[in-house]
């Protein structure tokens, strides 16, 4: 275990959220046939796209996926918007608003036009209903909306979107034995311990995010990652007396952005981790 202060540059996940393979994204359902644009009454199947919506207008959205490719990509009427990942996984219809900046996406596309220089329109969007509700929390927790955000950052920010809104405080880190997700004696203590002392700092909010090392699937060490988190945010509540309301969703990354190599024992130690972030709206801080 380790507590590190930091004032910036902490590896998060506000909203929360990554983009990791077939664990993070919803199960899809066959698409009816789409009303996306067409250039001369040509249209062609485009890209499976996955990646964290980074802007925003009322046409177009900017989805930077995983490696840092910015691909844009056009919304229509005719574009299907689903959340899901509820009880049963069942999925509900959303509209373009639901769409905010920091939140991860995979989009179904056509390219209007022929050839690969025609345009990417969306004709299914879907994102999990813990994302939305994460990516709404950070979007509401600011003095101003995002009104641009850049996922060409290092670490975790190359996957989500701009925390620069916060001011990171602290962040201490707890560690798990391959595969599970219970907490030591000393992890107890130092979860009370930091939440102690952000309960002493105005305005504090909590941001939990889970991770894995590499050994495994990507659905169980997304699962997994989830798990620990919400292992991490009970205990914070339910032992260590910290309010809900001043908690950001948690959100389990598997095993993206390794703190060490995957390739040893040790690194893969490192890894299996939950960070508990300590954050401070810009606008409030110093109050």
């Amino acid at each position: 275990m380790r507590f590190i202060s930091r004032r910036s540059g902490v590896r998060l996940l506000i909203v929360a959220m990554t983009v990791s393979a077939s664990g993070t994204v919803l199960a899809q359902q066959q698409d009816a046939p789409d009303n996306s644009v067409t250039v001369n009454g040509i249209k062609s199947p485009g890209p499976e796209i996955k990646g964290v919506i980074t802007a925003r207008n009322d046409e177009k959205m900017k989805v930077t996926t995983a490696d840092g490719n910015n691909m844009i990509i056009a919304v229509n009427d005719g574009t299907k918007i689903r959340a899901g990942g509820g009880l049963f996984g069942i999925h509900s219809k959303m509209a373009q608003d639901a769409l905010l900046n920091g939140l991860p996406v995979t989009v179904k596309t056509w390219r209007a036009g022929d050839g690969p220089s025609g345009e990417l329109v969306a004709s299914r969007i879907s994102f999990r209903n813990s994302d939305f509700r994460t990516a709404s929390m950070i979007r509401n927790g600011t003095s101003q909306r995002f009104e641009e955000q850049t996922a060409a950052t290092e670490n975790l920010r190359a996957h989500l979107g701009d925390i620069d809104k916060y001011n990171v405080k602290a962040t201490t880190e707890v560690h798990f034995d391959t595969g599970r997700t219970e907490l030591s004696a000393q992890d107890k203590a130092q979860l009370c311990a930091t939440a102690a002392q952000a309960q002493a700092q105005e305005n504090a909010l909590l941001l939990v995010v889970g991770y894995t090392d590499a050994t495994g699937s990507d659905d169980f060490n997304q699962t997994l990652s989830e798990k620990r988190a919400g292992r991490v945010i009970n205990y914070l509540q339910q032992q260590c007396g910290w309010k809900p309301y001043r908690m950001l969703t948690p959100t389990g990354m598997a095993k993206a952005d390794p703190a060490a190599p995957n390739d040893t024992p040790e690194g893969k130690a490192m890894n299996r981790r939950v960070a508990v972030n300590v954050l401070v709206s810009k606008s409030v801080d110093g109050l």
